[in-house]
């Protein structure tokens, strides 16, 4: 059987694509542990749109400054210019986004953006509202625990995926078109706010099949991220807090961030972490996140779930101040792709969301673009593939089909240890030689008898180690200290 679709990963990218695929076509989504085991899931915050076709040159100038002009301006004009109409399809189709008093959509203001311009839905749940309701709009089959661990790739074809559905069995699956919404590379680093299931291994496949990984480098850290748990993956404190009136203090309630920028708490997020990483690290400070601009009746309505979820651990929002830190959140880096979505020099593959790089966040990804990347780049790639209706002959692949151990007796001590050799070394701020010495170390690494999920997750760390090393001076998110004289 070849289906008409195969589509890596069952996150925001992954789900649109498969709601705008006609129900007559064969797909198959392949998610990688459960549905909701998935960034978009996890989403607090809202989806960005310009909100009318005056609004348009604005969005893409707020783009482009918190991108650091660093940007594709080609990209950020398809996301903007197509933004509102991707926006008023899911309502169309039944997505609810909140209303104000009047019943109007409620547009809110994250940081640097010049208006009031996210949607939200159930406050502050934005994420899981939209895939639960492209999860009951999916109308293809979904398999579940299938991890995929090669590409079937030759001639610039893309004739299938391989992938775990045990420790020991593996699957082939063939397919006239291939989408990669597999997510970006979260579990990579010992602190952050992604899926345990988001760990990079098919930007790893990408690396090892000589396509081209873009601006790996480009690594964001989420500055509001809650610090009281022993965790990898920490609860982040959306960025619609801090746009609402949350402010940012030490344990003495100064507010610091205006000592580093103009727009305290609503500065760019490379520039509110890194402020906080080298505030505390000169004071030794303990750095909090306040609410006591908010009245509780608003609070609980509008952060129902963070008030929820904070009330759990014995916070009692917005009289409390919650202990903060920087934790990586969101790849702007991934596999190059063209404006059609298509994964470059392939004719048949494209990679759509975190795992693609469009080159639409450039240095710095603006706040609530990525849900909104998701769905109308999702947009772009379906109506490419129905236009071009590429089909493969099965019989052309030829190459030996190989098979893999998926993991090795090895593999948790190596995971532990890379985990840490990227926080350390390839966050935040950076050094070159602890860059170069930590590229020496995957290296020895991948010399060792690994499993083959392990061996992938550390080529896409050393292509962000090798990108990094190569950008010699501080660029948008990409802060790198810079030799002495």
């Amino acid at each position: 059987m070849i289906y008409d679709y195969i589509i890596i990963g069952s996150g925001i990218a992954g789900l649109n694509a498969a709601r705008l695929i006609p129900k007559s076509k064969k797909v198959l989504i392949l998610c990688k542990k459960f549905p909701w085991e998935c960034n978009t899931f996890y989403a607090q915050g809202g989806i960005a749109t310009a909100v009318d076709e005056k609004d348009i040159p604005s969005h893409i100038k707020d783009t482009l400054n918190a991108g650091v002009n660093y940007n594709n301006k080609q990209a950020v004009q398809v996301l903007s210019e197509n933004s509102n109409a991707c926006i008023k399809d899911l309502i169309s189709d039944g997505l609810e986004f909140d209303l104000n008093d009047k019943g109007e959509l409620a547009f809110t203001k994250e940081a640097a953006h010049s208006r009031s311009r996210i949607l939200h839905a159930d406050g502050d749940a934005t994420g899981r509202m939209m895939h639960l309701f492209l999860l009951k709009e999916c109308n293809h089959d979904l398999e579940t625990n299938a991890v995929v661990n090669d590409l079937l790739i030759e001639n610039n074809i893309c004739y299938g995926v391989q992938y775990f559905t045990s420790e020991t069995e593996e699957k082939i699956a063939y397919a006239h078109n291939t989408i990669i919404a597999s997510g970006g590379i979260g579990s990579l680093y010992k602190y952050h706010t992604n899926s345990t299931t988001v760990a990079g291994e098919v930007q790893g496949i990408i690396s090892e099949k000589g396509l081209e990984l873009k601006d790996m480098e480009m690594m964001q850290f989420h500055p509001t991220v809650f610090k009281g748990t022993s965790f990898a993956r920490k609860s982040l404190l959306s960025e619609a807090l801090r746009g609402e009136g949350a402010c940012i203090v030490d344990e003495n309630n100064y507010r610091f961030l205006f000592d580093y920028h103009e727009d305290g708490e609503l500065a760019p997020r490379d520039v509110v972490s890194r402020s906080i990483f080298d505030y505390n690290k000169k004071t030794k400070l303990g750095i909090y996140l306040s609410f006591e601009k908010f009245e509780k009746t608003y609070f609980r309505k509008r952060f129902p779930n963070i008030y929820a979820n904070f009330n759990n651990l014995g916070y009692d929002l917005p009289f409390e101040k919650v202990p903060i830190s920087p934790a990586f959140h969101y790849a702007m880096g991934g596999i190059a792709t063209e404006l059609n979505a298509k994964v470059k020099t392939m004719k048949n593959l494209y990679a759509i969301g975190e795992a693609a790089c469009t080159g639409v966040h450039g240095a710095n990804r603006l706040a609530s673009n990525s849900l909104l990347e998701g769905i109308v780049f999702s947009k772009v790639a379906v109506e490419n593939s129905m236009k071009e209706n590429f089909q493969i002959k099965k019989e052309n692949y030829t190459k030996t089909i190989k098979t893999f151990t998926r993991n090795n007796e090895i593999d948790k001590d190596i995971k532990n240890s890379l985990r840490k050799i990227m926080w350390d070394n390839a966050s935040i701020v950076r050094e070159e030689k602890k860059l170069i010495d930590s590229l020496n170390q995957i290296e020895s690494f991948l010399k060792e008898d690994i499993g083959r999920l392990l061996f992938l997750r550390l080529l896409t760390a050393k292509s962000i180690l090798e990108a990094a090393i190569d950008r010699k001076k501080p660029l948008g998110a990409h802060f790198i200290k810079e030799r002495e004289c």
